[in-house]
């Protein structure tokens, strides 16, 4: 099972490297991958450690929609992900 992790920080920046090592405290959950994620005012950090089951090549994470204005992390599967 992956692992993830969400930090905010409503009035300061997020102390440095505070994400990377939250999320790397995770690494037993999801040993495939590790990625995070900061907002330009280091105030938002979103960390994931993959456990590559399906879609092991595209399924890195945070996701992103089109134009990098919202980001996701989720633990679990995307259910009827193949019917177009």
């Amino acid at each position: 099972m992956c692992g993830i992790v969400a930090l905010v920080a409503p009035r300061d920046p997020l102390p440095a490297g505070a994400l990377a090592k939250a999320t790397a405290s995770l690494r037993h959950r999801g040993p495939d991958a590790m990625q995070c994620w900061e907002s330009a005012d280091h105030r938002v950090g979103l960390g994931h450690c993959r456990l590559s089951i399906i879609d092991l090549t595209t399924g890195g994470q945070p996701i992103a929609n089109e134009d990098g204005s919202m980001r996701i992390v989720a633990n679990g599967e995307f259910y009827d992900y193949e019917r177009e």
